[in-house]
């Protein structure tokens, strides 16, 4: 009775650990280790890791691609000069320099002349000169041109590079959440399987001393010593999972100039039971983000922008090229001096420039091009647009199932747990066998991990429904 008693008593000690690590999370060892939390985590990511970096690297490529095509506005300075002598004879001399202002619309040109020489051209003015004048385009290039196009796609790739940015962003921060969330779930599955092979080695050898004194069968010691090796195997599998899981987070730790770092075994994740379920949107309100900030969509949004100023910058390309271009001149370098009516009636050159192909070929075929390619990509806007809602939707919709199974699998752990109990109470009095006691314990087990595996996929729904409205940042 005695033997009886003991085995009770140590049997009760090892269900009020099993309940209180399986309620509260708490184990021996987790004050020995420091706290990695997924706050912390992230931001290590987001600061250190080199796709992050590539993200940002993005928006400069963009800023510099912008930088460059405000370089088509830069004013010009050309200087011609040529001169030729030839046994003795001085044929000519040109000293032209000219600076072209590019306005919005057409440029700007002002310069100074300084010819001279015995077989001058007819067509310069012999001496000094100076000139103020313009060039503007009449057709083609008067709505839009090359440089105003590339202009104004350039700030718009640089609003898209920063949705770029952020999508890389969001992708990368779903891919480390699910990588730490793995990490965490398979430390827990080996605090579950570490605390259950401790209570097995002492029910063997509690098992092992009843047999001496001779209150139990050999067959007691066979069925305490299989479930320990059961536990031990589980445990191993779990030490496997976890080292597994320990290198892939890894994968996502740097630091300082761009080195890898390894995490350290002082660290553990947080807890996985103390994780509130109604932390999340519903898919309604990711729907609703996802239209309006969802950096995948926002993507294409500025895409259209883009081609829809290349089809209107190949519909001018329709037109005939026709520019007018007018200078007014001066004596000597003395620009600006007069300009009344009668002045500029008598000092001025200008001249007509007009192009235009017969069938208009290539024009139109790059302009059908341009049309359709616009509209290739407002379709792939919309199939996107509806592949994200159905992500969001489906991912919510797992999330929300895998919330009801957690509550109904905790509900079972605690259902178990009386079973368990109540089956030790019955074979300390001899109406039950060890074997119906190790059948409710392996339950037990295995609910607990059945909370822990649920865990982990209620998290990875839940972070895959804001990385598919674009919300991790």
């Amino acid at each position: 009775m005695t033997e009886h008693y003991l085995f009770l008593k140590r049997t009760a000690y090892w269900i009020l650990i099993i309940s209180v690590f399986g309620m509260n999370n708490s184990y021996a060892q987790k004050n020995d280790k420091i706290i990695f939390g997924v706050r912390d985590f992230i931001d290590q990511v987001k600061q250190f890791h080199p796709i992050a970096k590539q993200a940002g690297i993005l928006v400069s490529m963009a800023e510099a691609e912008l930088l460059s095509a405000k370089g088509s506005f830069d004013p010009v300075l050309d200087i011609d000069a040529s001169r030729k002598t030839f046994d003795g004879k001085n044929y000519y001399n040109y000293t032209n320099p000219e600076l072209i202002i590019p306005l919005p619309v057409g440029d700007l040109k002002t310069g100074l002349e300084n010819n001279g020489g015995d077989l001058l051209s007819s067509e310069a003015s012999k001496g000094k000169s100076s000139y103020l004048g313009i060039e503007l385009p009449l057709a083609r290039g008067l709505v839009t041109d090359k440089r105003r196009t590339f202009l104004r796609q350039a700030r718009i790739y640089k609003e898209q590079s920063e949705q770029e940015r952020l999508q890389m962003l969001n992708t990368l921060l779903f891919e480390a959440y699910t990588s730490y969330w793995q990490w965490a779930g398979n430390y827990e599955l080996l605090r579950i399987y570490a605390g259950f092979v401790e209570v097995a080695e002492k029910r063997l050898r509690l098992v092992r001393v009843s047999f001496q004194n001779g209150d139990r069968s050999v067959m007691d010691t066979v069925e305490a010593f299989t479930q320990l090796q059961n536990y031990q195997q589980s445990f191993t599998e779990a030490q496997i999972k976890l080292t597994n899981a320990y290198w892939e987070l890894s994968n996502f730790l740097w630091q300082e100039g761009n080195i890898p770092r390894q995490l350290s075994e002082e660290y553990r994740p947080d807890t996985l039971n103390t994780i509130s379920l109604t932390e999340r949107l519903s898919h309604e309100e990711l729907i609703e983000r996802s239209s309006e900030n969802n950096p995948l969509l926002l993507t294409y949004s500025y895409k259209l922008k883009a081609l829809e100023l290349d089809k209107r910058l190949k519909s001018q390309n329709l037109l005939p090229y026709f520019s007018v271009k007018t200078n007014l001149l001066y004596k000597e370098y003395d620009l600006l001096k007069s300009i009344d009516p009668v002045y500029i009636e008598n000092n001025y050159k200008w001249g007509l420039a007009l192009k235009l192909p017969l069938f208009l070929r290539q024009e139109r075929g790059l302009y059908q091009k341009a049309k359709l390619k616009l509209k290739e990509t407002e379709l792939a806007m919309m199939l996107k647009r509806q592949e994200t809602n159905n992500k969001i939707t489906a991912y919510s919709n797992e999330c929300r199932q895998l919330a009801n199974q957690l509550i109904t699998t905790r509900n079972l752990y605690q259902n178990y747990a009386i079973l368990l109990r109540n089956e030790e109470l019955k074979f300390s009095q001899g109406e039950s066998s060890l074997f119906l006691v190790n059948s409710r314990e392996i339950k037990l087990a295995e609910s607990l991990q059945k909370q822990v595996e649920l865990t982990i996929k209620y998290q990875k729904a839940r972070y895959a429904s804001e990385w598919a409205a674009g919300q991790l940042k």
